[in-house]
């Protein structure tokens, strides 16, 4: 059982839930103005990531995106000219932690970006076609 929520906050994380992608703070400001209730959207943002129930992405620009942690959502993101791409399913979604290793640490979700160029970029900044990411082993 999660954590007890207001009003306000429940109001914010209904809103994340109810759209189909990330919001940037901005869009779920414009989502939640025609509301009765005035919030601050930063005081929410903090206690809602507090509880873990909300986890926050940002892109090369320094925009923040807004997505509920029950949304298992990756990205590929280009560093130059900012396209993100979702990837398809959680490359690290079986991946469990060794009990011994918590500490009493209670994980609630996790985050997984990776960050490079598009192939538009690549093209145009006249890179050659690489090999996919693999860690590096040495012999």
């Amino acid at each position: 059982m999660g954590p007890k929520l207001n009003a306000r906050q429940s109001r914010l994380l209904d809103a994340l839930r109810q759209a189909g992608e990330e919001l940037s703070g901005q869009d779920l400001h414009a989502l939640l103005r025609a509301g009765a209730t005035p919030m601050g959207l930063a005081t929410v943002y903090r206690q809602l990531q507090q509880w873990g129930l909300v986890r926050c992405r940002h892109l090369p620009s320094g925009e923040a995106l807004f997505a509920p942690t029950e949304r298992d959502d990756h990205h590929l993101t280009c560093v130059d000219c900012g396209h993100t791409q979702r990837l398809d399913r959680c490359p690290v979604h079986g991946l469990t932690l060794p009990q011994g290793e918590l500490g009493g640490f209670l994980p609630l979700f996790h985050t997984l970006e990776f960050f490079g160029l598009c192939q538009a970029c690549q093209q145009r900044q006249g890179y050659a076609s690489s090999p996919p990411l693999s860690p590096s082993r040495s012999s």
